[in-house]
């Protein structure tokens, strides 16, 4: 049989909560996993980035080819190829967030009308291999 006075004990011990010791090992080991897990979160996010803005500036690029092919001329704006259905909305820049940041490059020769033969990103700075994001 044991004693009133060990069994209150025993149930006082097992509500004291954690150690000092413990909450430290926990912490560091927590550290730990996320020093190895954040870096390679956030360099997954900016490739996934890249891949978002190569294939928008593919599908406009192909709106852009297929626009010409039916009109005999390039749109004027982006906003032109959304009108004529062309493409549902303007292609959203994720390196900037915002539609508005593509730079136009306009068409070289002259008996091709319009204002839009090509655009690239706005946004500066350099992708994983090396390249500029404005030359993609």
């Amino acid at each position: 049989m044991v004693r009133p006075g060990i069994a209150r004990a025993v149930c006082w011990r097992r509500l004291a909560g954690f150690t000092l010791i413990e909450l430290m090992v926990v912490l560091s080991i927590v550290a730990l996993l996320l020093s190895v897990a954040v870096p390679r979160y956030f360099s997954s996010l900016n490739k996934s980035k890249e891949t978002v803005l190569r294939a928008n500036l593919v599908a406009t690029r192909d709106a852009l080819d297929k626009y010409f092919g039916d009109t005999g001329r390039y749109p004027d704006s982006l906003e032109q190829l959304v009108q004529a259905r062309y493409l549902r909305t303007l292609p959203l820049d994720p390196l900037t967030d915002s539609t508005t940041t593509w730079t136009l490059v306009p068409p070289d020769k002259p008996e091709r009308a319009g204002a839009v033969y090509d655009l690239h990103s706005g946004a500066a700075g350099k992708a994983v291999d090396g390249s500029n994001y404005s030359d993609w």
